[in-house]
């Protein structure tokens, strides 16, 4: 599918989520309960990264879009819950109290 026929949201999303995803790390202390919990906000975020770029390859735009979008609430439900650190990133995440 060209980059035409899938609209402007789904190349610029799919990017956002691909940097905020190289752009964030696991913020609970390494003996902390709560690693596991930052570690499955990761794991689902690159699982949805995935499903987007699969759903692109077979010429579904929106599904693609939608996967991007739950990919990058994922990641920022994580910032924005502390599990993850996205730095001081107001662009990619939702900004803090």
């Amino acid at each position: 599918m060209t980059p035409a026929a899938e609209g402007p949201l789904l190349p610029k999303y799919l990017a956002l989520t691909k940097e905020a995803l190289t752009r964030v790390r696991a913020s609970p202390p390494r003996r902390s309960f709560l690693v596991g919990a930052a570690d499955d906000f990761l794991a689902m975020a690159r699982a949805y990264l995935a499903d987007a770029e699969h759903f692109r390859a077979k010429g579904d735009p929106e599904r693609a879009l939608a996967a991007a979008s739950y990919a990058h609430g994922w990641l920022d439900a994580g910032v924005r819950l502390g599990l993850l650190d996205g730095g001081d990133d107001d662009t990619r995440f939702t900004p803090f109290r």
